[in-house]
């Protein structure tokens, strides 16, 4: 049989990309449209690469592209290529402009609120030139994108299921129970039966935050109905405060937080607790920007 030989000049940067952003997106159109190029150039470079490697990458499933066995070990490949690509041109960045690279994180809102600031703040000041962008999102989204690349560590809330990922744990942070500050007179402690006689403000379905306070309640055997449920921290303090219903909140939301707004808050039983993570791809090439964040956010354990 045959055997195909291959040189550098065979794969093209841009053909890789191509590829992987179809599979991310599940088809051709949308492809095109995240890199500005119509769909018959999108395919072409698809066919292109297919034909350089001998091999057919991608397949339809229903409506959907999905990596055929080939696509898939190549789908890994240029992953790591594209961490490559980066690190290198972050480098030679360095060399011409004095930057230090580039740094990417994603985190749940609260997190990003409350934890990070003092650390961002920390990394700025001794790294002016660092750029640093940061994603909120639940974990399942963060971890999307880990994965994809599309960011480079992820603060979140356990777990964060992937072979794929190492996984720190940082620290633990307690869940209070949080009423208004004009509702009646609070127990020194709340258990699942007493919240759930009140209205209840809680997390948006879907996030690991979510997860963790329905476990809760469920292991007492109730299923709380909340009468709103939101993505955003502070505005579930403000509804909460307005007396609109009571909620169970990470307990880094509320620090100081009944100084600033007629809320009050109160300790669990039993006792529930969040562990929040440092998460990034085992194969992610560290560049010296991002080697000083990780060291940094490690730092809070």
């Amino acid at each position: 049989m045959h055997k195909k030989n291959f040189d550098m000049r065979d794969l093209r940067l841009d053909q890789l990309r191509t590829f992987t952003e179809v599979i991310a997106h599940g088809s051709f159109s949308a492809a095109a449209e995240k890199l500005r190029l119509t769909q018959p150039a999108v395919s072409l470079q698809v066919r292109q690469l297919e034909k350089r490697l001998g091999v057919r990458l991608i397949e339809r499933v229903g409506k959907r592209a999905t990596p055929t066995p080939a696509g898939a070990e190549l789908l890994d490949h240029a992953r790591r290529i594209d961490a490559s690509v980066a690190a290198a041109l972050e480098g030679m960045a360095r060399h011409a402009g004095g930057t230090f690279g580039r740094v990417r994180i994603g985190t749940g809102a609260t997190a990003c609120i409350y934890l990070l600031p003092p650390v961002l703040r920390d990394l700025r000041r001794r790294f002016p030139n660092l750029e640093i962008t940061v994603k909120t999102g639940n974990t399942a989204e963060v971890l999307k994108e880990l994965e994809e690349n599309a960011l480079d560590l992820g603060l979140v809330t356990l777990p964060a299921p992937g072979r794929s990922f190492a996984v720190t744990p940082l620290l633990e942070d307690p869940f209070v129970a949080v009423a208004p500050a004009e509702s009646a007179p609070l127990p020194k402690v709340l258990t699942p039966a007493r919240l759930a006689e009140r209205p209840l403000v809680l997390y948006e379905a879907g996030g690991n935050t979510r997860r963790v306070v329905d476990a809760w309640f469920a292991r007492a055997g109730i299923a709380p109905t909340p009468v709103m449920d939101l993505g955003n921290v502070e505005a579930i303090k403000e509804l909460v405060g307005a007396g609109l219903g009571c909620a169970v909140l990470p307990g880094l939301a509320v620090r100081d937080a009944g100084k600033r707004m007629p809320i009050v808050s109160r300790p669990l039983s039993p006792k529930l607790h969040r562990r929040l993570a440092l998460v990034l791809r085992r194969d992610k090439i560290l560049t010296e920007g991002l080697r000083e964040a990780v060291k940094v956010l490690r730092g809070l354990r």
